[in-house]
């Protein structure tokens, strides 16, 4: 009974878009370890940016120190 946790910053996420996880996720556990599709739970959790962090800087600091100079 695979659990996968998906975690993303809230920043827009479509429905569409989740319900492509949960079948990628899905079909990726089928594919590569032969697990039943009825008994796998795919569960997509969105963070408050605040509450998100990259090499000790919160994310959107982060990605400003990474964003190419215009």
């Amino acid at each position: 009974m695979p659990y996968v946790n998906i975690q993303v910053t809230r920043e827009g996420v479509t429905a569409n878009q989740k319900a492509e996880l949960i079948k990628g996720a899905t079909d990726l556990l089928v594919d590569v370890l032969g697990k039943s599709p009825s008994t796998t739970f795919v569960v997509i959790e969105e963070v408050e940016m605040e509450s998100w962090g990259i090499g000790g800087l919160p994310v959107e600091e982060f990605r400003a120190k990474q964003a190419p100079e215009q």
